[in-house]
């Protein structure tokens, strides 16, 4: 059974106004290089296994990646770890950039 929820641009870009929320981007560098979602934190995704999510517990945290893929599983191995609201970025910032939503520095 999945532990974690697909959630559209749309939706996400309207609860970032509303809501804290954790975006974690595990794209790889030069991927992140090209702009991130606005208050996101990159972690790649190789180094997901070896971050404690505990300070997450309880939270809502959207993972993220170019397409959607490696981000479910990113999001599928961390609603294992913690109890939190976990969700995915359906078709990534593909969808995000389609969606007319824009890409700033990472911070």
């Amino acid at each position: 059974m999945r532990k974690y929820q697909d959630i559209e641009a749309a939706e996400l870009h309207a609860l970032l106004d509303t809501q804290q929320i954790y975006l974690i981007d595990v794209r790889n560098d030069d991927e992140v290089a090209r702009g991130v979602i606005r208050g996101a934190t990159y972690i790649t995704l190789s180094s997901i296994p070896s971050v404690n999510f505990s300070q997450l517990e309880n939270q809502t945290v959207v993972f993220y990646c170019h397409a959607g893929v490696r981000s479910a599983q990113a999001a599928a191995f961390v609603a294992d770890q913690i109890d939190a609201n976990i969700y995915n970025l359906r078709g990534g910032v593909l969808a995000w950039a389609n969606a007319g939503f824009g890409l700033t520095e990472l911070k």
